[in-house]
């Protein structure tokens, strides 16, 4: 599953989650994956897209970080999924 992970910077101090970033790296749990990533310009919230299996790991993550980050964890399809869902279509077009 891919999730839509919004994080909003607690206090807007992005230096203090960028400097554990760089010191410590993500701290992933094995089998929660980064996708990628978008900042907003005035460094107050990221969003990243993950990917994972087990919505425990997810829940990991997130203690991992919670005192330097707020998180709205939005499970997300691709717009492709999406329409074959609904138009009840099998991706094999």
């Amino acid at each position: 599953m891919q999730f839509m992970v919004i994080e909003t910077f607690r206090n807007q101090d992005g230096k203090s989650v960028y400097r554990r970033l760089k010191e410590e790296g993500r701290s992933l749990p094995q089998g929660l994956t980064f996708e990628s990533s978008w900042v907003t310009a005035d460094l107050s919230r990221c969003y990243q897209l993950m990917t994972c299996d087990d919505l425990t790991l997810l829940q990991r993550w997130v203690t991992e970080w919670s005192d330097l980050v707020e998180f709205d964890i939005i499970p997300v399809t691709s717009g492709k999924e999406a329409m074959g869902a609904v138009l009840g279509e099998s991706e094999q077009h």
